[in-house]
């Protein structure tokens, strides 16, 4: 039977990126004008990006299935080549201390915004293949099934977890490296895999992560800032005491669309890392309850398609870009309440930045042809 498209899952986007650009065009004006002359300068590009990553959705929305299942393995090796590549000198751009970024004209591209939708397929398709192969197999022993699932599923995906850890560390991009982390997590865990697999990975990947946190000292500033943001408030404790005051300015209503203060200098960040934070200032509790709402519709929407797929690629891929989207959001409201470190994670659909909202259209227009074909 043919299905149409999850309308009401494309409403639920359609909102999100209309939200998140018509405020980045009040939020950023001022700083448009001060740098560039103009009000429109960062609206142009974030709609510049908005448009081509609608238009690789809209052509990811008509790709087979079964061709993003194949091409899985390429995409994620040209990922890797990228990623390698922002080491090279004269390709590389070096920003506060790390090297993330590839060079492209006057533009730049992040090439671990994309490792995330990459990793997200590739292990999708792996666990898909290997599960059917085990199925195909006959293994009836329990001895068999734990070798087979042991060598052939259990020991690549850490392989890749490592290799994408390694890379991003070298990037200096923890924050990243968590949150693909914790979707291949979740993407192992749904393809029902043996559960003491995914709590030995959950383990080892807190582990992991604290040991990388406390090699570098300006990450043990970060928690030690968390604690007591009272304790550097000029300095390392200054954006999220700003974040705190916006919020609390902001009252049950807010200010009112495009009135906050906190933008005209006080709070850093502004467009990338404190979007919600203003977002909190000027439309109050309630517009913030709101957002945070939407994104809980995104999972569970995202979910929901997962239900009624008969594929296990697709499936899976559903839940990855379900969850990563959802904890990207989680993470960076978080950290702007204080309840997280501060990470460097964008508001997925809200903040500056041509990288993410594409490989966030990218998974959008993924999901939307897997509530269709899936």
């Amino acid at each position: 039977m043919r299905r149409h498209i999850d309308y009401y899952f494309l409403i639920l986007v359609g909102l999100l990126i209309l939200f998140g650009t018509l405020f980045l065009s009040t939020l950023s004006a001022q700083e448009s004008l001060k740098f560039f002359g103009n009000t429109n300068y960062y609206l142009f590009h974030q709609l510049t990006s908005v448009v081509i990553g609608l238009a690789l959705a809209l052509i990811l929305l008509k790709i087979p299935l079964s061709f993003l299942k194949k091409a899985a393995p390429v995409l994620l090796v040209i990922n890797l080549i990228l990623l390698i590549l922002v080491f090279m000198p004269y390709v590389g751009i070096k920003f506060w201390g790390a090297k993330r970024w590839i060079s492209i004209g006057n533009n730049t591209f992040q090439p671990s915004e994309f490792l995330k939708i990459t990793s997200v397929l590739y292990l999708s398709a792996l666990l898909s293949n290997r599960l059917s192969d085990s199925s195909k197999k006959g293994l009836t022993s329990l001895i068999k099934k734990g070798y087979y699932n042991f060598i052939k599923i259990f020991l690549p995906f850490l392989f890749l977890l490592a290799v994408i850890a390694i890379i991003l560390y070298l990037q200096k991009d923890v924050s990243t490296m968590g949150i693909i982390g914790v979707t291949l997590i979740m993407i192992y865990f749904a393809a029902r895999t043996p559960f003491w697999h995914t709590l030995f990975t959950f383990i080892s990947g807190i582990a992991v992560l604290f040991l990388f946190v406390v090699v570098e000292p300006y990450r043990i500033e970060r928690l030690k800032t968390l604690l007591n943001p009272e304790s550097d408030p000029l300095g390392k404790g200054l954006q999220i005491k700003q974040s705190l005051i916006a919020l609390g300015s902001g009252g049950i209503f807010g200010k009112g669309w495009g009135m906050s203060t906190q933008k005209f200098g006080f709070l850093p960040q502004t467009m990338s890392d404190s979007v919600f934070a203003i977002f909190g200032e000027e439309m109050g509790i309630i517009g913030g309850l709101i957002i945070i709402v939407l994104f809980l519709l995104f999972l569970w929407g995202g979910f929901k398609i997962a239900r009624k797929c008969t594929d296990t690629f697709s499936k899976l891929t559903t839940v990855g870009i379900s969850t990563w989207i959802a904890l990207q959001a989680l993470v960076n409201i978080a950290s702007i309440i204080g309840l997280f470190p501060l990470s460097g994670i964008p508001l997925p659909f809200f903040s500056y930045g041509g990288s993410h909202i594409i490989a966030e259209l990218i998974g959008v227009g993924i999901l939307l042809n897997i509530s269709k074909n899936g």
